[in-house]
């Protein structure tokens, strides 16, 4: 069951900063060279971006840059062009979720629903009259409009300044930046960045990709990395035809553990690494550039808006759109603790409550598990959920501690074994173990029944929704049906010379299936997308070479994930090494 002491060694070759060439342009260092690619006559700039980039730091590089070139500038402040902050609130409030401390639905309209027209109109051309007669002039002074909208003003050149995700969440939590169409006196909330901020700046960026001149990675707003529009939508298009891997990252939570650490070598200065992102569609980014250390990063899901039947293929772009609906991270507890016992929201009330189309359907599969550890899942036999859920209020609003194993059942954490977690099934993983999670892209939804009276960084007992949670507990995952159909035993699908591949765990309930793969040394199996993607991360061993049909090849090492998109059609996994390795597979079926 358990696989001994943790081994302090790094896993060798682990690549945290995968990158692919930028196709027909170079990446540019600094605002100089980003200005120097503007074309003459230029009258009207506009600078788009998420609403959390450092918007002052963005003005104060172009302002330098152009008057080096001794440009006359202009700027104004698409901010300003917003509607009230009442309004504001209105249309992006619901009735459900109204006054909820940490869950938003999902933010549904656009964009352009939050702007004033007619104040956007004017800071575009503040010459404009009523008749729409401008007064800007040929010699006039170069006007740049910056920040979240600027892309709907009339402008002759779109820029995109972007920051990676992880940056926006690591801002807010300490009070910087604003939240999008938020007057400047409003303090930042993570609720309004992640469910109503995020949704709408990624259906106006997808929206708006075709136009963009300039992508720019403002992660450095002084020296600021970037490339052309069209290197980018030609070099985006590329990766839909091979396989690639997204840009891992780590975060730190009170339950988090240092696997991560100890054997990946990532954030060895941070207090541990307990979620580890992998390939998550909404937040995940694409190295492009020929060096790590001067890299533009674009988000995973450009890729696949740009190319949605490539990557994902035709049967799952009808049923997804341009939504990549599956995704691998770890839960990292080596040296940490329990994480909550919780559940995610069943397919009706994560429709009807939180906006999300498709529910988040999970699986545990564990790449390793401590000596004495425990996986949670399901109810118990006859379990008291009036009494579960009684215990579950007071530990919340008194700080009263209970058993959970009371109601919730616990299994052996076995390594190597998959553990399915359907919508509605109270589950956690215990500490000790390193849990890769295949599961449905949603992930912003752990509906906590108990988190052990465990503290935040403030000394505050640590958030847990119990109506919520109840409200979504499906009572049927319990008993010994839990065994029989969430820990099942893989069975065999197809072998070759020195290779297999199993299923590990499938559902009628879920929309995709876990498979594993397993490639003696100097052997070679041979896949088909058949019209699907495929995502596979390598569990055991030193890693394979991944090799298509049209000759692209990728390595993949111990617990790297790479996406293989549906338009590669075939492809070959061959172990190099000298040890057997091991494949988990996602596919959507």
């Amino acid at each position: 069951m358990g696989e001994g002491p943790q081994v302090k060694t790094k896993a060798p070759q682990y690549d945290p900063t995968p990158c692919y060439p930028v196709l027909a342009d170079a990446v540019a260092v600094g605002w100089a060279d980003a200005a120097g690619t503007l074309p003459k006559g230029t009258r009207v700039l506009a600078v788009d971006g998420p609403a959390v980039l450092d918007w002052a730091a963005v003005a104060a590089g172009l302002r330098a840059a152009f008057d080096d070139r001794r440009t006359p500038v202009e700027f104004a402040d698409v901010r300003t062009a917003v509607r009230d902050w009442e309004t504001v609130r209105r249309l992006t409030d619901s009735e459900e979720l109204r006054g909820d401390p940490d869950f938003a639905r999902l933010a549904g309209g656009d964009l352009s629903d939050l702007m004033d027209p007619q104040a956007l109109a004017a800071l575009a051309d503040p010459g404009v009259d009523g008749a729409g007669e401008s007064d800007l002039g040929e010699g006039g002074a170069l006007r740049v409009l910056l920040g979240p909208g600027a892309a709907l003003a009339d402008a002759d050149v779109l820029w995109w300044a972007d920051l990676p995700k992880r940056y926006a969440e690591a801002a807010v939590k300490h009070g910087r930046g604003r939240n999008l169409a938020a007057p400047e006196d409003e303090p930042p909330t993570l609720r309004r960045l992640l469910y109503i901020d995020w949704p709408l700046l990624d259906r106006h960026r997808d929206h708006m990709v075709g136009r963009i001149d300039r992508w720019i990675d403002v992660t450095d707003t002084v020296d600021p990395t970037s490339i052309g529009g069209q290197a980018l939508r030609e070099t985006c298009r590329s990766l839909a035809a091979r396989p690639f891997r997204t840009r891992p990252t780590f975060n730190s939570t009170p339950w988090g553990g240092h696997w991560g650490q100890e054997t990946l070598g990532h954030n060895p200065d941070a207090e541990n690494t307990a979620l580890g992102y992998e390939l998550i569609a909404p937040e995940s980014g694409v190295l492009l550039g020929d060096d790590a250390s001067r890299c533009v990063e674009v988000p995973f899901q450009l890729v696949v808006a740009l190319s949605p039947v490539d990557v994902l293929g035709p049967a799952v772009h009808e049923m997804f759109g341009t939504s990549f609906p599956v995704r691998f991270d770890y839960l990292d507890t080596v040296g940490g603790g329990n994480l909550s016992v919780h559940c995610h929201p069943r397919p009706d009330d994560m429709r009807d409550v939180f906006g999300w189309p498709y529910t988040q359907h999970e699986t545990y599969y564990l790449m390793r598990a401590g000596d004495h550890s425990k996986v949670f899942l399901g109810l118990r036999e006859g379990a008291d959920v009036e009494a579960f859920h009684h215990s579950a209020h007071a530990a919340d609003a008194h700080g009263t501690p209970f058993d959970i194993e009371r109601y919730v059942q616990v299994f052996p954490a076995e390594a190597g074994q998959l553990y399915l977690v359907p919508a509605g099934t109270p589950h956690g993983s215990g500490e000790g173990n390193v849990v890769l999670e295949v599961s449905a892209t949603p992930y912003l939804y752990s509906l906590r029944f108990y988190d052990w009276l465990r503290r935040d960084a403030a000394d505050r007992q640590r958030a847990v929704h119990v109506e919520h949670a109840f409200r979504n507990l499906d009572p049927a995952r319990s008993g010994e049906a839990v065994a029989r159909e969430l820990v099942q035993p893989p069975r065999p699908l197809s072998a070759g010379d020195g290779w297999t591949e199993e299923l590990l765990g499938a559902l009628p309930a879920m929309f995709f299936q876990v498979h594993r793969i397993a490639v003696e040394p100097g052997r070679t199996a041979e896949q088909e997308t058949d019209g699907r993607f495929h995502v596979l991360t390598v569990a055991d061993g030193q890693g394979a070479v991944i090799t298509t049909a049209a000759g692209h090849r990728h390595s993949v090492h111990y617990a790297e994930t790479i996406a293989v998109p549906a338009s590669v059609t075939s492809y070959r996994v061959h172990n190099q090494g000298p040890d057997p390795v091991r494949l988990v597979k996602a596919q959507v079926v």
